[in-house]
This record gives structure tokens, C-alpha cells and sequence, in this order.
């Protein structure tokens, strides 16, 4: 089963994806923040990072860039799923896989969480 950490600052909106996901088959872990979602990370590495890009304490962009420079990290997918749009002009750094915009149906999302986890 793979596994998918989920960080929104949103309660709501963990809620509602940690239980579409669940039922998609995923172990889903949440974080509020980017930070608890590193240290979250450190107890347990994901397949997949799934992760709103405008947070308090640690925000997408940093965790994602905390992610791409940890070695144990580094490869792991990271689908940015936000409000936020267009996207940030530093696509190219490579610091996430994929962007969806909320709101995104269920159907794209889940096809898009399979394709990342898939391409380990």
C-alpha cells in the first residue's frame, strides 16, 4: 500500500482528501505545516508528498526545498496541490513533480497521486 503525507493548514481540507485517499487504498499520514511534515518524514519516508503551498511555520516552497536537499528525500515525488495560481516561474528547479489547482476533482487528483506513486 503506499504511503502519502498529506500536509494543508487546512483542517477541512485533510480532512476531506486524507479520507478520499484512504479509500483510494493509500496509508495517508497529515501535517499541518512543512515542519511537521519534515519531521514526520524523518520518522517514516512517504512515496508521496502531497502539499498545499501556502502554510504558516514552514510553507510548499520550503519544504519543498528542505526535501530536494536531504539525501533520504530527495527523489521523493511531491505534488503541490494549492489555490495558488500560476505557477511560481521556478518550475524548473526542480523542486516539485506536479501542481494542481484547487479545487481539482477527485478523478484528477487520484490519477495524479497514482501516476507519481507509480513512477518510483
Amino acid at each position: 500500500m503506499p504511503s502519502v503525507l498529506l500536509v494543508d493548514d487546512e483542517p477541512d481540507m485533510l480532512f476531506v482528501w486524507r479520507f478520499i485517499l484512504r479509500n483510494a487504498g493509500y496509508d495517508v499520514r497529515c501535517a499541518a505545516n512543512g515542519r511537521i511534515a519534515f519531521d514526520l518524514l524523518l520518522e517514516r519516508v512517504a512515496d508521496l508528498v502531497v502539499s498545499d503551498w501556502m502554510m504558516p511555520v514552514m510553507n510548499g516552497e520550503e519544504l519543498c526545498r528542505c526535501l530536494r536537499g536531504h539525501p533520504a528525500f530527495g527523489a521523493v515525488p511531491v505534488l503541490i496541490f494549492t489555490a495558488m495560481s500560476p505557477l511560481p516561474p521556478d518550475r524548473a528547479a526542480g523542486l516539485w513533480d506536479e501542481w494542481l489547482v484547487k479545487p481539482a476533482t477527485r478523478e484528477v487528483f487520484l490519477d495524479t497521486v497514482a501516476q507519481l506513486c507509480s513512477d518510483e
